[in-house]
This record gives structure tokens, C-alpha cells and sequence, in this order.
């Protein structure tokens, strides 16, 4: 079942938002700091709520079809600075200091590859953890530390 659109209640912004079909939008997490692209996940309203709650980045899974609080299983949590809306409020833009890495392959961002000249995928990123240990046993994830 897709989550709920956007209700009558609660921040005005709310209201101006051009959920897709499934009462989702795209959301671009960029580095407050270096305006690093970080990652892009989608929004329902219940989680675009929990963010602006909390102070920490809430994503909706499309395959889990449910919401999740980014770093839960990491601790390489999202800690949002703002929340930027585009011309057709279509697409959300979160300014965040990022604890750790956002990918959950290990690396900072997820744009870790770049397109090559010869039309290969080349990784371009550094690992900031090893992600096997982090998702499939073997470590502890890190605790994550309080907001800056």
C-alpha cells in the first residue's frame, strides 16, 4: 500500500508538495559543508514529518514499504541543516552534515563511480567503512554522535 498523501495538517509546505502517484518525492541529500551530492532517496509525508521532527534525515523505502531513519543500522546518520524545495516542488534538497558514509557500500557518497571516457564505470570515491562487517555481523556500528 503507498503512503499517504500529504494532509491538511501540519506545515503549510506540506500542502505545496508534488507527491508522485505513490505519495512519494525524490529527495537529493547534499553535504552542508562541501555541497557534496551524497545520495538520493524518496520521501512520504510521514518521514518528510519525522525529519523536520527530529533534526535527522527519514527516508521511505519503496522495497521494504516502509519508513526508515537513515544510519539505523549504521550510525552513519544524517544530521539535517536544511530543506530546499525546487521550482516545481517535485523534488526535495537536504543540506546535512553526514556522520560517516551515506552509501551502504562503504563510501561517502553514493556517487562513489563516474562514466569513464572508454564507457566504463570507474570508481572514483574512497571506502569510509567496511560495509560487510557493518550489515552482516562481524563489527559493531558506531555510535552515532550528538548534533555538532
Amino acid at each position: 500500500m503507498p503512503p499517504a498523501p500529504a494532509t491538511e495538517s501540519g506545515p503549510p509546505f506540506l500542502r505545496e508538495i508534488a507527491w508522485n502517484a505513490d505519495g512519494l518525492v525524490p529527495a537529493i541529500v547534499q553535504d552542508a559543508a562541501s555541497s557534496e551530492v551524497l545520495m538520493m532517496a524518496w520521501m512520504d509525508e510521514a518521514s518528510l514529518r519525522k525529519t523536520l521532527e527530529t533534526g535527522l534525515a527519514h527516508f521511505y523505502s519503496r522495497s521494504r514499504r516502509r519508513g526508515w531513519l537513515k544510519g539505523e543500522t549504521s550510525g552513519h546518520v544524517q544530521h539535517v541543516e536544511s530543506i530546499h524545495v525546487d521550482c516545481d516542488a517535485d523534488v526535495l534538497l537536504v543540506k546535512a552534515r553526514q556522520v560517516g558514509g551515506a552509501c551502504h557500500e562503504g563510501y561517502r557518497s553514493c556517487f562513489f563511480r563516474r562514466v569513464s571516457d572508454d564507457g566504463r564505470l570507474e570508481v572514483v570515491g574512497e571506502l569510509v567503512f567496511d560495509a560487510e562487517s557493518v550489515y552482516h555481523g562481524g563489527g559493531e556500528a558506531p555510535a552515532p554522535p550528538g548534533p555538532a
